[in-house]
């Protein structure tokens, strides 16, 4: 088996001002790193991760802050196991917090439907919806690096959302005919 290979960044900043070390770590999550403790974290070593950390180190000396960055492998395949796990689990709290919005996103159609509201208005903020949902699964996809096990589920239900706002379209589509 090949060992997987990850980037490792230490970091230290100032705490204060506080809004420059919380926006570092937004950067580091948003591009779907695991924090194995404050100021520590891994990401898959690829070309794309390489450049973007470079960047950040330049950015954490801008702060007064000093960092290394490391290539390194597991120990084991026990601990390579326990990373890849971190960075699954990482993915299906967010696609959780996805399948939760489609739910909501399909309560919403659901209640449009209940109360006969059928207007090109509602249609088009129902498709802003769901672009904004076809958007941020595309964004969980692109930091699921190892296959988190609810990602099938989240393209599944995205499919569904798709298809009931279809189903509403032609809805609108119809009774706005039977208006004319």
């Amino acid at each position: 088996m090949v060992s997987l290979s990850w980037l490792l960044l230490t970091y230290k900043v100032p705490p204060e001002p506080a809004a420059r070390r919380i926006a570092l770590w937004r950067r580091l999550k948003g591009m779907g790193a695991v924090y194995l403790q404050n100021g520590v974290c891994l990401l898959p070593k690829t070309n794309d991760h390489i450049r973007r950390l470079k960047m950040i180190e330049n950015d954490i000396a801008d702060l007064s802050g000093d960092c290394v960055i490391l290539e390194t492998v597991a120990l084991d395949q026990g601990q390579e196991e326990k990373v890849v796990s971190r960075f699954k689990d990482d993915r299906d709290e967010q696609y959780r917090e996805f399948l939760g919005r489609c739910a909501d996103f399909e309560k919403e159609i659901a209640k449009e439907i209940a109360i006969n509201k059928f207007t090109y208005a509602e249609l088009e903020e129902e498709d802003t919806d769901l672009k904004k949902l076809q958007g941020w699964l595309e964004k969980i996809r692109k930091l699921d690096f190892y296959g988190a096990s609810l990602a099938g589920e989240a393209a599944e239900r995205l499919r569904a959302c798709e298809a009931l706002l279809d189903s509403y379209a032609q809805r609108v589509f119809e009774a706005q005919d039977e208006n004319r």
